[in-house]
């Protein structure tokens, strides 16, 4: 208006004005006609007058007040005398009014320019059913022009999102939806999405489309569209940013197509053949399943066995030819060679003179040709005489053995179960009982003409003296012997004052010119027994060693659960061996295949060129869940070359070795000596590690603190030890008898955390309660001792009792809790054994001690059951009796197969000894009938020390 004020001074001034008193005088005579006030309304037109109408060049625009900053709406027309605002209904003041007039060239008309301005509180003073709007209203001669309303509104932005994006995880090639509802605003929010901080172009990718309601949706989902999504929203405010969501895009493990079906693992007869597959087509990623289903399968097969072919009968001779010979013929038929079994050897055609001398061949008399049959009497009478060198053979073995037979005082047909115990218990005796129901020829009477009584308990355990193990001695009263037996207690410390016997005596009582010690090596011997151990590996290993002999003996390695059984006459007579066993201790040398694991040490036995006549057994400790649905468990051996080969898996049948899979141990049958360790291959997410839990406990460098230290190692006495040393080493003390976790391998990791620790007296070093131990790392725990370490604080130093309690558990899989409650004063803690001290005093026990049967017992079972029976009552009923039901072949093809069955018998029962158990087996048989009576500690002692005193050891 100041403009508009210094144009009326000048000279066009009062012709301005003109118009607009004109207009005030008509609407004041207006507004009075309609008794109205003239300041509240302006005409609507004015009287007709030459011209045109006004038209509007720029009319108000829409507008947003940011902050307290004013706005200004415009208006343009032509041609216009006048141009005034009217916000809301009502008019503004002139004075509030900036105007600006023009002129158009093209047209010669005038062009008036008005703009206003709106404040934030004028805005918001205004209380009505609709927006605050503004409209122009323009005069010229012959009326006025309205332009469109134009609305002012306070632009704003809310902070909060009203729906942030949610994370997702999604299979491959899945739909993905992550709705974002932006802040309320005004004007309304834009919508940006952003990938891991960057703009997503959904015009670029046609998989994605950020159209749909500010939603992203990506149609099929790719590997590349994992990442953190964010919601941008903006207007002309302000910006905000929603919570970032995170994607995951998964696969789901495929199994491979399956192998072909594995060649019948037996050359003849019943086996199994199987197949496999793997879990790589797809292989699981980001945390998408495993496959479900088994990767081996298996299924009986039988190879045809090979039949070699035998030769039918010979034909009757020929008729005799010009030739003066004749000729017979045989096929092989009976039978014919089948599978590829070998031909008949041999020749399928014969032929020889048929005149003898009277023809004539090629004119000349017979007898001046060398004739063949000469030739074949000279080989009749070479093969006569080798046949009456094998027939003259055969019958001094058989005068030998019948012999030998008739010298002995008792025979093999006789077995009873009470024996087995070594005959400790006290006999009162009376008469002769008349007919043995056990022996098996009844004619034979027993000798009576030696009378024997006893006074005391009498030791029958493996008496070379074999006027002790008589039918009559064994199972009529002993009449005239005269027993005098020193105590036990006398006897350990070697009293010279022996036990005396009245009685015949026998020759061959004892062996000659065997008086050896199986601890030592003669210097008289020619050939070296003792082999030299400088071939071991250098590496950090446990070892032991011991001399062994004819009579064999056990090999143990202490509080490892590894041993070794060398049978009796495995190794020839007049030869001792040092025999070693060790247990590597450094980085296993086997390196597992793809899901394979370790689950026992690697032990090592030796010397390897060792040969021994009777397979040995091998005890190796393991931390599998024995379930042959779950795993797949093999022997290896290590070759010269330091590769590892495999031996066998434990579900084979094989004439090699032999594996009897305990549930904590496997004994394993075998002829050569080398490195061997278990390996498993889980087949389902079921397959369990047996892991030992146990927390050890020491002061710090800081009198206040406490340290504590959980492992989690392989459950075998061997990986156990290993924890014991080291924290010997440290100092530390078991705080909690170790307990026994079942570990999954289904990937989900292992967490330990330390709970109900006492608040006022306690505290925990911060991010150290709660710790997570990776899949992998456990389930390959042989590799190194597992432990996490825990960190507590006494407030006093008064504080010396700690509680609390220790919870380890696998995710998805089970939890064990160590309660720990003890001093952490050394005077005041309760010592808490690590192990049970039964194989650590005699690492090396050789001769019949090392044994839990007596030998004499021993011989006689096996004469007993290795000779075939008609009811089926033999070796293979020895074998189902003591739960050996699997691969029967491996000791058909031994020359004593009740021997072998035995020796696995003690190799499995080396610490309990349960002779009662073989009892049982035997009188279920029906070979038995007698109870086996309980032997004690001491009586087994005395029996050894009188054994060993007899054979000069």
């Amino acid at each position: 208006m100041g403009r508009a004020a210094a144009a009326g001074r000048g000279a066009g001034g009062a012709r301005q004005w003109l118009p607009w008193l004109g207009l005030c005088f008509w609407a004041a005579g207006a507004a009075a006609a309609r008794g109205t006030d003239s300041g509240e309304v302006l005409p609507d037109s004015i009287p007709s007058a030459p011209g045109t109408l006004p038209h509007f060049i720029e009319e108000p625009d829409d507008a947003y007040i940011i902050k307290s900053n004013p706005i200004a709406l415009r208006c343009k027309a032509r041609p216009a005398m006048q141009i005034f605002f009217k916000c809301n209904g009502e008019w503004v003041h002139q004075n509030e009014h900036v105007s600006e007039e023009s002129l158009d060239e093209s047209s010669g008309l005038k062009v008036r320019e008005v703009f206003i301005n709106v404040t934030r509180q004028q805005v918001e003073d205004f209380h009505g059913p609709e927006d605050y709007w503004c409209q122009c209203v323009a005069w010229s001669h012959l009326g006025t022009s309205k332009s469109r309303k134009a609305s002012v509104r306070i632009a704003y932005l809310r902070k909060n999102f009203e729906q942030d994006p949610q994370g997702r995880e999604v299979p491959i090639e899945g739909m993905i939806v992550l709705h974002c509802r932006p802040p309320e605003g005004v004007p309304a929010a834009e919508v940006e999405w952003l990938k891991n901080e960057e703009p997503i172009d959904s015009e670029q990718d046609e998989h994605i489309d950020t159209r749909a309601d500010h939603n992203l949706i990506i149609r099929q989902a790719r590997l590349s569209d994992s990442g953190n999504y964010t919601c941008m929203a903006a207007n002309i405010v302000a910006k905000r940013r929603s919570l970032s969501a995170t994607v995951v895009v998964y696969v789901n493990g495929g199994w491979s197509s399956w192998t072909e079906w594995s060649a019948c693992n037996v050359p003849c007869g019943r086996g199994w053949q199987k197949r496999s597959r793997t879990c790589t087509n797809p292989a699981p990623l980001n945390g998408g399943a495993f496959c479900e289903g088994m990767s081996v399968q298996k299924i009986t097969c039988t190879a045809l066995c090979p039949v070699d072919g035998s030769w039918e009968v010979w034909s009757e001779w020929s008729v005799c030819s010009p030739e003066c010979e004749h000729l017979r013929i045989r096929e092989c038929t009976a039978p014919a060679p089948r599978n590829g079994g070998k031909f008949c050897e041999g020749l399928s055609q014969e032929s020889e003179n048929c005149t003898d001398g009277l023809c004539i061949l090629d004119k000349k008399p017979l007898h001046e040709i060398k004739p063949q049959s000469i030739e074949n009497a000279s080989d009749i009478a070479l093969y006569s005489g080798l046949g009456a060198a094998v027939v003259a053979v055969a019958v001094l073995v058989i005068g030998i053995t019948l012999y030998r037979r008739s010298q002995s005082d008792y025979g093999v047909d006789v077995i009873d179960s009470s024996a087995l115990t070594g005959g400790f218990q006290t006999f009162n005796f009376k008469t002769v009982r008349q007919g043995n129901s056990l022996l098996l020829n009844p004619s034979m009477q027993p000798d009576l003409t030696v009378s024997r009584t006893y006074s005391g308990p009498i030791c029958l355990q493996d008496p070379l003296d074999k006027e002790l193990m008589t039918e009559s001695s064994l199972f009529n009263p002993l009449s005239d012997i005269k027993v005098k037996v020193q105590s036990s207690f006398m006897v350990s410390l070697g009293v010279s004052e022996r036990a005396e016997y009245h009685g015949k005596n026998h020759s061959g009582t004892f062996p000659h010119g065997n008086n050896r010690s199986f601890t030592t090596v003669h210097a008289r011997n020619k050939t070296p027994y003792i082999q030299n151990l400088s071939s071991l590996p250098t590496r950090t290993e446990l070892r032991t060693t011991g001399v062994f002999g004819h009579l064999g003996g056990r090999l143990v390695m202490p509080n490892t659960g590894v041993s070794l059984l060398i049978p009796h006459g495995a190794i020839p007579e007049e030869n001792s061996w040092e025999i070693y066993m060790s247990i590597n201790q450094g980085e296993p040398s086997l390196q597992s295949d793809g899901s394979e694991v370790l689950l026992s040490p690697e032990v090592t036995c030796g010397p390897p060129d060792m040969i021994v006549t009777t397979p040995f057994a091998l005890t190796i400790p393991h931390c599998a869940d024995v379930s042959s649905e779950h795993w797949n468990i093999h022997l290896k051996k290590r070759t010269q070359q330091g590769k590892w080969e495999e031996v066998m898996s434990v579900e084979d049948e094989s004439t090699s070795c032999y594996c009897l899979l305990d549930p904590f141990a496997c004994h394993v049958l075998l002829d050569s000596f080398g490195t061997y360790a278990l390996t498993g291959e889980p087949i389902t997410d079921c397959a369990v590690k047996q892991l030992k839990v146990a927390v050890f406990g020491c002061m710090s460098c800081n009198s206040l603190d406490y340290n504590l230290r959980v492992y989690c190692v392989d459950n075998t006495p061997w990986a156990f030890q290993e924890v014991v040393s080291d924290e010997r080493h440290q100092g530390g003390q078991l705080l909690e008898e170790p307990k026994l976790l079942h570990f999954k391998g289904n990937t989900f990791s292992l967490q330990i955390s330390v709970l109900d620790i006492p608040p006022f007296l306690w505290r925990i070093k911060p991010f150290t309660a709660c710790q997570e131990v990776p899949f992998s790392r456990v389930w390959c725990s042989n590799r190194q001792p597992l432990h996490c370490a825990f960190s507590l604080e006494r407030y006093t130093p008064t504080t010396t009792q700690l509680s609390c309690k220790i919870c380890i558990r696998q995710l998805k899989g089970h939890e064990q809790i160590l309660q720990v409650q003890t001093s952490i004063l050394e005077s005041e803690r309760e010592t808490i054994t690590f192990f049970a001290q039964e194989d650590s005093t005699f690492p090396a026990q050789t001769g019949p001690k090392a044994f839990k049967i007596p030998y004499s017992i021993r011989q006689r079972i096996c004469a007993t059951f290795d000779t075939p029976n008609a009811k089926g009552k033999d070796w293979q009923m020895l074998a189902q009796k003591n739960s050996i039901n699997r691969n029967l072949s491996y000791f058909a093809t031994q020359s004593s197969p009740s021997a072998v069955i035995l020796n696995l018998w003690e190799a499995r029962h080396q610490h309990d000894g349960d002779l009662d158990s073989l009892a049982c087996a035997l009188e279920e048989i029906g070979r038995t009938h007698t109870k086996l009576s309980n032997i004690t500690d001491s009586q087994l002692d005395e029996a050894d020390f009188t054994y060993s005193r007899q054979n000069g050891l």
